[in-house]
């Protein structure tokens, strides 16, 4: 076993795990973060991505004593006091979603994407999502909610869905 610690949507874990423990299967086994999909295992989809140390990873191609010392933000970390992120508004109002198991590797994506690139056009948006697959929306509604982001075409917070309401 090995001792790690990490800090995970702004609270510190100290863990024992095994040296060869997938950081997906940390967050959802023992952490309870099930909002980080496992989706092939492979790398191929993308549904696992979360963030670590800002930069968006595959959690099933990290494992979880490589993130020791680290700061892991999952797509549950995301919204604050209960209202979603601009991010998550424009998938919710955009329709950039339908079965769901891809949204928190889309969304942790284009995080990143946008931090990277403020204001990309819509091949940029396709070529930053490369390496995570939707079989559902066939991408055009989740590039045009990651372009209504770029360009602050959200509604305010107070107009849109919280998390809590979707979730109840």
């Amino acid at each position: 076993m090995t001792h790690i610690s990490v800090t995970v949507d702004g609270t510190t874990y100290e863990d024992e795990v095994e040296p060869r423990l997938l950081l997906v299967h940390y967050l959802r086994d023992r952490l309870g973060l099930t909002g980080t999909p496992i989706g092939c295992d492979t790398s191929n989809c993308g549904a696992c991505t979360v963030e670590l140390d800002g930069t968006s990873v595959k959690s099933c191609t990290v494992l979880a004593v490589q993130a020791d010392a680290g700061e892991i933000t999952t797509v549950q970390g995301l919204a604050r006091d209960g209202e979603w992120t601009a991010l998550q508004r424009a998938f919710h109002e955009r329709h950039a979603l339908q079965c769901g198991y891809c949204t928190p590797g889309m969304i942790m994506a284009a995080r990143d994407l946008l931090r990277d690139n403020p204001h990309p056009t819509s091949d940029e948006v396709r070529k930053g999502l490369e390496g995570n697959l939707c079989r559902c929306t066939g991408y055009q509604n989740i590039v045009r909610a990651v372009l209504a982001v770029a360009e602050g075409e959200t509604a305010p917070a107070g107009q849109a869905a919280s998390a809590r309401e979707v979730t109840a």
